[in-house]
């Protein structure tokens, strides 16, 4: 196939803000041909905009056979069953994140995918944050030393009072905002293992019954730990990454990072020394000494900064063309999706929060 003739479902901020517009943006490898919502003016916009067929039900692309991707941008608590249905239909499905509620319903879209023969895809751009990709690359070099820990924080001030405030609808921080920094804060600790979770949830600033304060560590056996801090009650909004390492250190934000390192071979660690230290004079002193600092930073370029959803989204559908067209591995996998949510489901599990038929009676 030259162009991939895509079926998106759902037509809010994540169906038409980032899916609608990217893919009209990559007419070279992508065709939009049918869009579902149920909304009319929804529909019609979607016309006006995609110039494709629109239906108010998705069940009517069951009966079509010239797609090859369907998109599913529904409402969270619909990610898992109509991603099934789709994968049971034999289509190829690119889900939008959280994939599923808990791992053992991302087991079961993985063997529907395996049965159908179909490609099972996440929609998790953060993946291509050039920010964390430099990042990585950084740490990849060995110029820091081991990582000791990483922090990763998407805070600010909000309170949201719609639908992905409630537990009923897969809302929450955790499983809303999460799936980014917890994709890259696995990638940091390493996608051949399953960690050893410490999570802390609460509901501060909003009209719903799901978390909306994140506090959350990531910690295995010669593993970093990893810290991941969602929330909605940070009055001095924080986008950053802040990485330890044996040899020096990274800081900095989505659009700006610094980092510094010593050599160990210029400056080896002194000889242990058991008795009391004292300085020049006799007295006692603590053990101090002066290292040599080499140190960089990296910017991402003004114009990219000010499109950086465009720019995550294109890499990603880059990726995505390239397994389908040109049989190349996915490089965000289900499996990798099934440790997030493992990962999550264990967060829920060790903070069960009131419904709010319980916060209302």
């Amino acid at each position: 196939m030259s162009k991939i003739r895509v079926a998106i479902l759902g037509q809010g901020r994540s169906g038409r803000n980032i899916h609608t517009i990217s893919l009209n943006q990559a007419k070279a490898h992508y065709e939009i041909v049918a869009i579902v919502d149920q909304l009319p003016e929804r529909q019609e916009r979607a016309k006006r905009e995609a110039g494709c067929d629109v239906y108010g039900d998705y069940r009517e692309l069951l009966k079509r056979s010239d797609i090859d991707l369907v998109i599913n941008a529904f409402p969270s608590n619909l990610h898992y069953p109509i991603t099934k249905e789709f994968l049971d239909n034999g289509f190829n499905v690119l889900c939008e994140k959280p994939l599923a509620r808990t791992p053992e319903e991302v087991d079961i879209l993985i063997d529907s995918a395996q049965r159908s023969g179909k490609l099972l895809a996440i929609y998790q751009q953060s993946r291509f944050a050039p920010a964390f990709m430099k990042a990585r690359e950084i740490i990849e070099s060995g110029a820091i030393g081991r990582v000791v820990q990483v922090s990763i924080a998407y805070n600010n001030f909000a309170r949201r009072w719609d639908w992905q405030t409630l537990q009923s609808n897969n809302g929450g921080n955790l499983l809303n905002t999460g799936p980014h920094p917890v994709d890259q804060a696995l990638q940091f600790f390493g996608a051949d293992a399953i960690p050893n979770v410490t999570c802390i949830l609460d509901r501060a600033n909003t009209a719903g019954d799901a978390d909306d304060y994140v506090k959350l560590l990531l910690h295995g056996p010669g593993r970093p730990v990893v810290e991941v801090e969602i929330s909605s009650c940070c009055a001095y909004p924080s986008f950053t990454y802040n990485v330890q390492g044996t040899k020096g250190g990274i800081k900095g934000s989505t659009s700006h990072l610094d980092w510094k390192y010593f050599k160990p071979e210029e400056q080896p660690l002194p000889q242990l020394v058991t008795t009391p230290i004292v300085n020049e004079k006799g007295d006692p002193a603590y053990c101090r000494e002066s290292l040599k600092w080499y140190e960089d930073s990296w910017d991402l370029p003004e114009a990219q900064a000010k499109e950086l959803f465009s720019l995550m989204a294109e890499s990603f559908y880059s990726m995505l063309y390239d397994t389908m067209v040109n049989g190349k591995p996915l490089e965000i996998t289900p499996q990798h999706v099934r440790q997030q949510i493992a990962v999550m489901d264990e967060c829920h599990r060790q903070n069960p929060l009131s419904k709010l038929s319980e916060l209302t009676s």
